[in-house]
């Protein structure tokens, strides 16, 4: 029997908007990948890029950042900062020969469930396109050699 890949997401989530988001879908019993993992964050800004390197190093497949829309941040200028932040992470990923891909940041608000299902469905789909996380590929195989 082959195994099918479900790539395993970790999703920063703004404790003020996406969560809330990501909340209204489950309410609302829309279909979310069950592979994810959410993580809370008071502010898509306090998501460090060292922070969605670790969860790829660790052995998610995917790491999502999922904030209030541009110009709705509950600390101002909060998501300006993440998309900077996410925009010198895209070359970090592409120096450590990852695919960029890998990483996605969206804009998605507390009201606005079904647009939360819908970027963590295109997500998911983008990661099974991509294939398992290549570095989880390689800690696989040096485990029990002496080599971790």
């Amino acid at each position: 029997m082959a195994e099918t890949f479900e790539p395993r997401i970790v999703a920063f989530l703004c404790n003020w908007c996406s969560y809330a988001g990501a909340d209204v879908a489950g309410g609302s019993k829309l279909e979310t990948p069950y592979t994810m993992t959410p993580v809370r964050v008071m502010c898509s800004s306090r998501v460090k890029p060292e922070m969605m390197i670790t969860a790829l190093l660790r052995g998610a497949d995917g790491v999502l950042v999922a904030g209030c829309h541009p110009g709705d941040c509950h600390y101002d200028k909060g998501n300006y900062y993440a998309r900077r932040r996410f925009a010198v992470l895209r070359k970090i990923l592409e120096t450590l020969g990852l695919e960029p891909e890998r990483v996605r940041l969206s804009w998605i608000s507390a009201s606005e469930g079904n647009r939360y299902a819908e970027v963590m469905g295109e997500f998911c789909t983008k990661i099974k396109e991509l294939g398992p996380n290549p570095i989880k590929l390689k800690n696989k195989s040096t485990r029990g050699t002496g080599k971790e």
